[in-house]
């Protein structure tokens, strides 16, 4: 963890990051709400929050979304650094997940059952034979209730949803809240929290694409790596976990040092195959459960941003755009193959299935609690 750390300090050029300064300094912090259009009979709503130093996250009601993130590079030039769209209509066209919030579960539920005190349960199955981010209208295909307010150093936007017992199949009603903290320290928060009326299996991520280009027509491949894991967990055919935490030392899933994400991704491993890409979970380096640790370092050495992730989570879910293929298009652009990658901070797939995996379940009387930190700099010349 130490070489961890000291590795991180490295890439962004100094121990103590430095501020980033934009084009256009702000002299005090916004959020804005604006309509975004309509879900079915649901208004949709858009909030723009903005820092002292001009970084702004959009993030609109209808799946809890980040629409838009814009951050600086070494020039002090804003530009969008996740894969969104412009309008409301293509989000509910149907999207792979940009920016949403996904829930109840996410990832995957192998075969879409689980059985939890005794009772079995069925889920949609909407990925082949799995259940994936919580079924055919997980938590991404909702619309989320917002409150906005202000702290003395960051904007803060609150979203709540309640899933009725039975929805998609899960027991139980689930009282879910995602927090988003833009800081005047240039960090994003992601905050989830849930209560449940009934014990039931709950797992909710972000799931932005990024590319810290700017420039969605440019593919992520050049992006250079690192996560804090010593083991990753291999998939079968379907891409659910054998149970087995596989060693990445000698494997093109050692990330430890950082690695150019082409580099290794058309190597000759039936992982890489299954995945048609990086698509698997890194078991993440906790000294302990449930404390913040150093999760990822991603680096786009062209424009000299920079993001590092910490996380509560136990697990990072490396996702590499193996799917993209040019549709749906958003801000004039078409989003073509790996022109985005996913960091997806999260609890293990199919851990209702797997018994030696870190519990998903959450118990009435109990409060499911993790967060998430974005921390955006920029490298040296």
């Amino acid at each position: 963890m130490v070489a961890m750390l000291a590795a991180a300090a490295s890439l962004t050029g100094t121990a103590a990051f430095p501020r980033i300064v934009a084009a256009s300094e702000h002299t005090q912090r916004t959020i804005q709400k604006a309509p975004f259009g309509r879900a079915g009979e649901q208004p949709v709503e858009i909030y723009t929050l903005t820092n002292i130093h001009g970084i702004e996250a959009k993030v609109m009601t209808y799946g809890a979304t980040i629409v838009s993130l814009k951050t600086p590079d070494r020039a002090g030039e804003l530009e969008d650094i996740v894969l969104g769209f412009d309008t409301i209509d293509t989000y509910l066209a149907g999207v792979p997940y940009f920016g949403a919030t996904v829930g109840r579960f996410a990832n995957r539920i192998a075969n879409g059952r689980f059985t939890l005190d005794g009772h079995s349960y069925q889920l949609p199955q909407n990925d082949g034979v799995n259940s994936l981010h919580g079924g055919r209208q997980g938590f991404d295909k909702r619309v989320w209730s917002a409150t906005a307010s202000r702290t003395a150093h960051a904007g803060v936007l609150r979203l709540t949803y309640v899933s009725a017992a039975g929805e998609e199949g899960y027991p139980g009603a689930l009282t879910a809240h995602v927090t988003y903290k833009l800081g005047d320290d240039d960090t994003l928060a992601i905050e989830f929290q849930a209560t449940a009326t009934a014990p039931t299996p709950v797992n909710l991520a972000n799931h932005a694409y990024f590319n810290l280009s700017g420039d969605p027509t440019r593919p992520i491949l050049g992006h250079r790596l690192t996560l804090n894991a010593d083991r990753y967990t291999p998939v079968d055919a379907t891409l659910i976990p054998t149970g087995e935490l596989r060693a990445v030392a000698g494997t093109a899933f050692d990330f430890r040092v950082p690695h150019e994400i082409g580099s290794r991704i058309n190597d000759s491993d039936e992982q890489l195959a299954r995945g048609h890409g990086y698509d698997h979970n890194w078991v993440l380096n906790q000294q302990q459960p449930g404390v913040m640790t150093l999760a990822a370092v991603l680096q786009d050495p062209d424009s000299g941003r920079s993001l590092e992730i910490r996380t509560t989570q136990p697990g990072l879910q490396f996702y590499s755009g193996n799917f993209l293929n040019g549709k749906p298009a958003g801000g004039g652009s078409v989003f073509e193959y790996r022109t985005g990658l996913c960091l997806e901070t999260q609890h293990f797939p199919d851990s209702p299935n797997q018994a030696a995996f870190p519990s998903t379940i959450l118990r009435p009387g109990q409060v499911y609690s993790e967060k998430t930190l974005l921390a955006f700099r920029t490298l040296r010349d």
